[in-house]
């Protein structure tokens, strides 16, 4: 029986596909918490499966710099050996991307690809850049940062710096002359090639020798998690979820018992609450988007000749571009989008409101309210009373004069004894 269990033991581990292989996962977006969980489960699995090396293949704009530093300290931090490579070509490993790759124990980089760019951005809660104070201490963290990490890892720390201050970028030869990375490779397969055999330093100064010749390359895709995050977190996607959620719970809150706008609205709300706490908000934004839909509001309330609509119109639109506030154009929604989006959505919610009061302010057709103002006949000679066919029916009437027999008559009130009261047209 112990043979046994040793034997199925030894096939489960020759048959398992992350023992002691090569692990390669891709990052193709920019830097924030989806994908720095991405990167960071990787370097877990590599680390617990022995893995020999662990290549994250970058192509990215940049990104948050709380994501970029949680990558950063879990790559410090790994047993297992990590190589950044940019690829393919035509990719780059701008600003977030740049440090990462500066910080793996491996650069490498494709023929045609650049990095660096990596001056910091900030913007405050209000949408409004930062001081001048504010910027230079963000500026000489960043710097700090970057040359620390350079130097630990022997690359050249005069040309880190230099992308974090004046946003230089490198070809991947510029970045191979300038000891910024270590290899232009093609492939993957010219990476194991060529640090088979070799002995590089970790970031705690010891030695570790690679050894990848006959390795099985393992690609670590994203979970359908990670996947269903990302799209998400596509703020395109996320701003029109938060405006069809707004409109949707305005429908139903309208016109209760719709259910169809309210359970929609709601899902969309729920999901873009959800983008928003991967993506940096400008709540200023937010209340901005919030305060256009209560002007929507007012103006039908309120005689304001239209101003409250156009106020309404403005704060949407200067809500949306202010709603996501990120360093870097590919975490922003679009203006092609969010322009058009927003003067079509504010002109809905008008358009509903209009539709809200006009039903409001609408005569009743059914019920005793219904009657008042009604055309009816006399049936029979009104002195004071008789009586009235109106509305399909025949009711009892009192009129103030004597009416006769045939005359067109109006209602002018419907009393409690089930009796009306006319006028003579």
């Amino acid at each position: 029986m112990k043979k046994f269990l040793f034997t199925l033991a030894l096939l489960l581990v020759c048959a398992s596909p992350s023992f002691s292989g090569i692990l390669r996962i891709t990052v193709d977006a920019p830097i924030h918490p989806v994908t720095s969980e991405y990167i960071c489960d990787a370097i877990d699995r590599a680390d617990e499966s022995g893995h020999s090396l662990l290549i994250l293949v970058l192509n990215t704009p940049g990104g948050l710099d709380s994501s970029m530093r949680e990558i950063i300290k879990k790559i410090l931090g790994a047993r297992t050996p990590i190589a950044a490579y940019v690829s393919p070509s035509g990719a780059r490993s701008a600003s977030a991307g740049f440090f990462i790759g500066v910080a793996c124990d491996l650069y490498i980089m494709a023929p045609g690809t650049n990095t660096g760019a990596a001056s910091p951005v900030g913007i405050s809660l209000t949408g409004q850049s930062m001081d001048e104070t504010m910027e230079n201490k963000v500026m000489n963290d960043a710097a700090s940062y970057i040359k620390s990490i350079a130097e630990k890892r022997g690359r050249n720390p005069e040309l880190a710096e230099a992308a974090v201050r004046k946003g230089a970028s490198y070809t991947e030869g510029e970045a191979l002359e300038g000891n910024l990375i270590d290899l232009i490779a093609a492939n993957t397969q010219e990476i194991v090639a060529h640090f088979h055999g070799r002995t590089i330093f970790r970031f705690d100064g010891s030695e570790h020798l690679l050894d990848l010749e006959g390795k099985e390359i393992i690609d670590l895709p994203l979970s359908p998690r990670q996947k269903f995050l990302l799209t998400i977190a596509n703020p395109n996607l996320a701003y029109i979820l938060l405006m069809l959620g707004l409109l949707g719970l305005y429908f139903e809150f309208s016109n209760p018992g719709a259910i169809l706008p309210g359970v929609l609205g709601g899902i969309s709300i729920l999901l873009a609450i959800f983008a928003f706490q991967i993506l940096p908000i400008n709540y200023v934004g937010l209340i901005l988007i919030l305060l256009a839909i209560g002007l929507f509001i007012l103006d039908i309330k309120i005689q304001s000749y239209g101003i409250l609509s156009i106020g309404g119109v403005v704060a949407m639109v200067i809500g949306s571009i202010m709603l996501i506030d990120a360093p870097i154009q590919e975490l922003k929604p679009s203006l092609k989008l969010i322009i058009p989006l927003a003067l079509g959505i504010s002109l809905i919610f008008i358009f509903l409101v209009v539709l809200a009061v006009r039903a409001q302010a609408r005569r009743a057709v059914t019920g005793s309210e219904g009657l008042v103002g009604r055309i009816g006949e006399a049936r029979t000679a009104l002195a004071p009373e008789g009586k009235v066919f109106v509305h399909g029916e025949l009711w009892n009437a009192e009129a103030e004069e004597a009416i006769e027999k045939g005359a067109k008559v109006e209602v002018v009130e419907v009393r409690s004894n089930l009796s009306i009261k006319v006028k003579k047209i």
